[in-house]
């Protein structure tokens, strides 16, 4: 995983949005999955990032988590990309937090 300071402009604001959400469970999916994901996304990912960044904390949480389903109007593919990764058993969990 590279260093924020060796990231283009774009992809340290999106690392930080993606960290800052206002809410730890959506910092840490959220988050997590662009940090881990961040050197490898194509502009159009970047793109698809950002829109989905546009959505409330509280619908991201529930879609990622399975708790409601991703509605029509806020479908993607970078969307259920996350909502998989984030599926799985150990997603959330804080870098160096036991299991």
């Amino acid at each position: 995983m590279p260093e924020p300071q060796d990231l283009d402009p774009r992809r340290r604001r999106l690392v930080f949005r993606a960290l800052h959400r206002g809410t730890k469970e959506a910092d840490l999916m959220i988050g997590g999955f662009v940090t881990r994901n961040i050197a490898v996304f194509s502009e159009a990912d970047l793109d698809a990032i950002e829109a989905i960044l546009e959505h409330w904390d509280v619908d991201l949480a529930d879609w990622l988590c399975g708790r409601r389903p991703i509605p029509p109007e806020a479908d993607s593919p970078m969307l259920r990309r996350m909502a998989e990764e984030c599926g799985r058993t150990g997603a959330g969990v804080p870098p160096g937090a036991e299991r």
